[in-house]
């Protein structure tokens, strides 16, 4: 009926290993979502800034709406003008430019 010492020291000394054990598979979680999730999301995130900042006029494209057009000035405001048909020309937001169809060649200097 009453719980002898012995066993009451064995119960205190348990608990410091529970902890860790339950530490353990979060800090595992973690690790797994960091390498198979958030690495490469921020990986393609590099090379989209990268392709929008290279962008050129000349360069043809396609934005998120799925509008296939030419750059015909790019703007140091964060805006692109484009053609989307022969004459009508429409300024979109630079991160709206989802994929480069054919990049121009820089002139030579």
């Amino acid at each position: 009926m009453f719980a002898t010492p012995a066993f009451a020291q064995a119960a205190g000394t348990g608990a410091a290993g529970s902890t860790f054990g339950l530490l353990f598979p979060m800090i595992m979680i973690f690790a797994i979502m960091y390498f198979l999730m958030i690495r490469p999301q921020q990986k393609k995130m590099k090379e989209h800034r990268a392709m929008v900042d290279a962008l050129r006029r000349g360069d043809q494209v396609v934005t998120q709406g799925g509008i296939v057009a030419k750059v015909t000035k790019v703007q140091e405001d964060g805006m692109v003008e484009v053609e989307i048909a022969e004459g009508v020309k429409v300024k979109v937001v630079r991160h709206t430019i989802t994929q480069v169809l054919n990049k121009t060649e820089a002139a030579a200097a």
